[in-house]
């Protein structure tokens, strides 16, 4: 088990997926001593949420900044080196070879991790032929987490469905992280592979990344405790089944 993973509760990435930071602000209020890792994606950077981001690292929180870098590779050397100053935990990159080799240029000594983005959980097959892809989103995973090894990235961002796949093929020291968590009985809206925190943890993942499931209940800190509940669920079945 790789040693940043020291708890259930840290295990939990709550995303901030709001408009402004007023009410990621009070988002994280609400949550209090529930939550302490947050994700916060363009959507909220571009409207403030670095200077968020900022005052979470102040407090002790812990900060993913997925902003999916994806551009020539000097852009993207410089851009990842301005950001890994911050100190966030981690950091996304799309998983085309030369976006990954250039982001850990970029990050040099810093200790924001790089995390290279396999397949959407959002896209299938279907989705995947009509952009163009000669892949399903399996073999494209698989192709995409070797070359992300291959480049030096520390982990994934990955489906939960891919999970136990993607823990086989790389070992024990890349971490996993998925969105496309749902509590047992929650709606899946948008995304399409999705799984429950204890299934996902079992499986493999390191890190599960929730968003609406808890920002969006009537009782959001009761329904981030909930899963954390559900994550020593999956660690109990995980330590079982090693």
């Amino acid at each position: 088990m790789p040693p940043h993973c020291a708890n259930a509760k840290e295990r939990l990435i709550v995303a901030l997926d709001v408009a402004d930071v007023a009410q990621a602000r009070a988002i994280v209020a609400r949550l209090g001593e529930a939550v302490c890792f947050y994700k916060i994606g363009y959507r909220l950077g571009f409207a403030g949420g670095l200077d968020l981001a900022r005052d979470l690292l102040d407090a002790g929180g812990r900060v993913f900044l997925d902003f999916k870098l994806h551009d020539i590779g000097n852009t993207v050397k410089d851009g990842v080196a301005g950001l890994a100053r911050l100190g966030a935990d981690f950091l996304t990159v799309h998983g085309f070879p030369q976006t990954m080799k250039a982001a850990v240029e970029g990050r040099g000594l810093a200790p924001t991790r790089i995390l290279a983005v396999t397949v959407m959980t959002s896209y299938d097959d279907a989705d995947l032929e009509e952009a163009g892809y000669g892949y399903d989103v399996a073999d494209l995973v698989r192709r995409r987490a070797l070359q992300a090894r291959a480049a030096g990235c520390d982990g994934l961002i990955t489906s939960p469905q891919e999970v136990a796949a993607l823990r086989a093929l790389v070992g024990p020291d890349m971490l996993l992280v998925t969105p496309g968590i749902r509590p047992a009985g929650a709606d899946k809206g948008d995304q399409k592979r999705v799984m429950t925190p204890a299934e996902a943890i079992a499986a493999g993942a390191d890190y599960l990344v929730v968003g609406r499931p808890v920002i969006g209940a009537d009782d959001p800190r009761g329904a981030a405790r909930a899963i954390v509940g559900e994550i020593e669920q999956g660690l109990a079945l995980r330590a079982r089944s090693g």
